[in-house]
């Protein structure tokens, strides 16, 4: 089962940036709490009046970015100012933990291109390390792939057409994704009636 949660793009109105990426940073590790697969950003015409319309996204997905890779993909960004003062997501291809287990996922990033079917990838290791490219995968610099790592001394890992662990950002109109919507779906509101486990097992 997917599960996603919708996200207006005004959620952080508060007057304070730093506050707003505070509250951005406890979104994002309750989504890695909870397990999301995915966090869709819909646009709300609240949320272009404080910081910009792409605030809340930019933010959701620089907290999805593994901290190994943050530098690198994000480099230095007016939205990013106050990043430092999020909670760790915890998400296990994040922190490394694990990382010596048989075929543990990690996202990396490619940093190069050859000629001979590899490719550098940064995954957080010691090293950008080279690996072939399996059939079947198109790969291109600056894009994001998984590594499966069986042993980082020696390194042994491959490329593979996997989800990496955590949950990805994305951005859409509220419409369209209802109406792609499958199995069940909640919307929250302050003036809606509260979800009791009876009543959540009746919509089950």
């Amino acid at each position: 089962m997917t599960i996603s949660v919708l996200v207006p793009s005004s959620l952080a109105r508060e007057a304070d940036k730093r506050e707003a990426t505070r509250k951005l940073g406890y979104v994002a590790r309750a989504a890695a709490v909870f397990r999301v697969d995915r966090l869709t950003v819909f646009p709300d015409p609240e949320g272009r009046r404080r910081y910009g319309d792409g605030f809340v996204e930019t933010v959701l997905r620089y907290a999805a970015t593994p901290p190994y890779l943050r530098k690198e993909v994000w480099g230095q960004r007016d939205e990013l100012e106050y990043a430092g003062i999020m909670p760790p997501l915890r998400v296990r291809s994040q922190t490394g933990s694990g990382s010596n287990g048989s075929g543990s996922l990690r996202q990396g990033i490619v940093t190069e291109v050859g000629a001979d079917g590899r490719v550098r990838v940064n995954c957080g290791l010691q090293h950008p390390i080279s690996l072939p490219v399996p059939d079947g995968i198109a790969v291109g610099r600056r894009e994001r792939v998984t590594v499966r790592v069986s042993s980082r001394e020696p390194v042994r890992a491959k490329l593979v057409d996997e989800p990496s662990p955590g949950f990805v950002v994305d951005r859409a109109d509220l419409d369209a994704v209802l109406a792609r919507a499958d199995g069940l779906t909640v919307a929250t509101s302050r003036h809606g009636q509260s979800l009791t486990p009876g009543r959540l097992g009746r919509l089950g």
